[in-house]
């Protein structure tokens, strides 16, 4: 992973490496309270120029005050030289250009640093040029969930299409969208431009994506992807981010109906281990009360770049499956595991609120340091259920059935003694509305044989303390725990399970206090956790401005 920019010291990585097929500009890297710095991103396809339509963003909590702050920081380092050459008409007086002023005599600028490196800048201030990235280069905005810390800078930007020569594209699944449409874009928080509903402008169009993907689309492994901008494609699966009473359709499965019509409360279910003197405080405010909870609806999205086949994983907020009400991650884990075997993905970018000292009735929907590492060891065991053989340098192949995920039935090896072995009962990390597929069995050649049974998120954190790490959730069967010596690190068993995948922390909320920065300590207390657990993956933590190259 590089980061920064092409131009950048980090441009002395090792050549041998293969080039990168994403470039991720982060506008937004905090999760709040800090109104400056919510989440936002902007993702593209390298193989594809600064053009129209070349530039996806993920989510707006900020958005165009971020994109002219970096223009603002780089521009006194822009150069000129000659450009493309474009006729007057080119550029309307709105600034909705295709191409850039034209005076062939006059050398065109250039950034040369910074996450908009070799953008041709068609005006001379930061915030013309910013204004133009945003009416031009962004096509769609592809949203999480609709908390404000993700959607604000969007809407307030919408005031600046005024005379543009397009919609926006809003894509996200039903959920969100029908919360955009009906507490945002309503004529009352802020005027409805979209193109739906009483009163619509039509700045602004929905595209409700389906969620695991729609399989009527695609083919291969870009089956159930939609194309979201120039050269890259997306396909979703809801997650959840903590509970809500109030019913609503932005709510998972579980969900109940509040009679009082008052305002949703969105609280944790405490873990086993937890004290209740936090909930039952909270049954005793003006909150109402429902015998059943639902689970808030986010996403997580697989982004798939059309001209290499690599992906990113990019989640929304989300909380630990180990004490989720509608427990979903683990079938975004099953998505991305096949990917992770196919040496298809490159990098995850996911929230990590809080750090340890957090207690799980205050997680609000979110993770720590010791649940995302809970999260990616249950992610290792399913890469080694699927990964015939972990040799460095070649890509791990599996076979799949025609859903993608390999079962007994489809395992050459396994099919004739699938019909003669009872089936093994094992716990579901899903709900019953969202079972994931069959999981993928895993090889018996495996020189450090796993056990069959997917881990016990549950047991896990009892055994451990829910503010101490989980410890090695890859299991070793006692059999072979007993071998005499390790293999040797330069041997295929050596290799990690999530060795080389790089994990890039999104949605650090700011202490706002004195002391070390909180997310210094996060970052700190994943690698602590990583060691201990030995996956393999490399984590950084994000900061607003910096882009970064998988």
């Amino acid at each position: 992973m590089r980061r920064d920019g092409p131009s950048s010291a980090a441009d002395a990585e090792v050549v041998q490496s293969p080039p990168p097929a994403f470039q991720i500009i982060v506008l937004g890297a905090g999760g709040g309270p800090n109104e400056n710095n919510v989440t936002g991103l902007l993702v593209r396809s390298t193989a594809r120029p600064w053009t129209r339509d070349s530039v996806l963003a993920v989510d707006a909590g900020v958005h165009l005050a971020s994109i002219i702050q970096i223009f603002e920081d780089h521009l006194p380092k822009a150069t000129r030289k000659p450009g493309m050459s474009t006729t007057a008409s080119a550029l309307p007086t709105n600034g909705e250009a295709v191409g850039f002023p034209a005076d062939a005599a006059k050398p065109k600028l250039f950034l040369t640093t910074g996450p908009f490196a070799n953008l041709e800048l068609p005006f001379e201030s930061a915030k013309a040029n910013a204004t133009y990235v945003f009416r031009n280069l962004i096509s769609t905005y592809l949203i999480t969930h609709p908390h404000l810390d993700h959607i604000a800078g969007f809407a307030i930007n919408t005031a600046a299409l005024q005379q543009t020569v397009r919609r926006k594209r809003v894509a996200a699944l039903p959920s969100t969208i029908e919360a955009i449409k009906e507490h945002i874009f309503n004529g009352i928080i802020w005027p409805n431009l979209s193109d739906e509903g009483e009163g619509a402008v039509g700045f602004v169009s929905y595209d409700r994506l389906v969620d695991g993907g729609n399989v009527a689309l695609g083919d291969g492994e870009g089956r159930g992807y939609i194309e979201v901008c120039d050269g890259l494609a997306v396909k979703g699966w809801s997650v959840s981010h903590g509970e809500c009473i109030k019913r609503h359709n932005h709510q998972g499965s579980y969900s109940s109906e509040s009679t009082d019509g008052s305002f949703p409360y969105y609280s944790r279910r405490s873990s086993r281990k937890e004290p209740q003197a936090t909930m039952e405080m909270s049954r005793t405010q003006n909150y109402p009360q429902s015998s059943e909870k639902a689970a808030y609806d986010s996403a997580a999205y697989f982004l798939r770049d059309e001209h290499t086949g690599k992906e990113v994983l990019i989640f929304g907020d989300v909380e630990p499956d180990s004490v989720s009400l509608s427990p979903r991650t683990a079938r975004v884990w099953q998505d991305a595991a096949a990917k992770i075997s196919a040496a298809l993905l490159t990098g995850i970018l996911i929230e990590c609120s809080y750090d340890n000292s957090q207690s799980d009735s205050m997680l609000f929907g979110h993770l720590t340091p010791r649940h995302l590492i809970t999260e990616l060891s249950v992610l290792a065991n399913m890469v080694c259920n699927v990964s015939p053989s972990t040799t460095p340098g070649s890509p791990r192949k599996r076979k799949r059935s025609g859903n993608g995920f390999r079962t007994p039935e489809t395992h050459p090896s396994r099919r004739s003694a699938s019909k003669h072995r009872p089936r093994r009962r094992t716990r579901s990390s899903v709900s019953p509305s969202t079972q994931m597929p069959l999981g993928m069995q895993r090889k018996d050649s495996r020189e450090m044989a796993l056990t069959p049974e997917e881990p016990d998120l549950r047991r896990i954190e009892e055994e451990n303390g829910t503010a101490s790490p989980p410890g090695l959730a890859l299991r070793r069967s006692p059999m072979k725990q007993r071998r005499s010596s390790p293999p040797s690190p330069s041997s295929p068993s050596a290799l990690k399970p999530l060795h080389g995948l790089q994990i890039i922390i999104i949605h650090v909320k700011d202490a706002l206090q004195d002391g070390p920065d909180v997310g210094e300590t996060i970052l700190a207390q994943l690698r602590q956790h990583e060691q201990e657990a030995q996956l393999g993956c490399t984590f950084t933590m994000s900061k607003s401005g910096d882009s970064y190259w998988l």
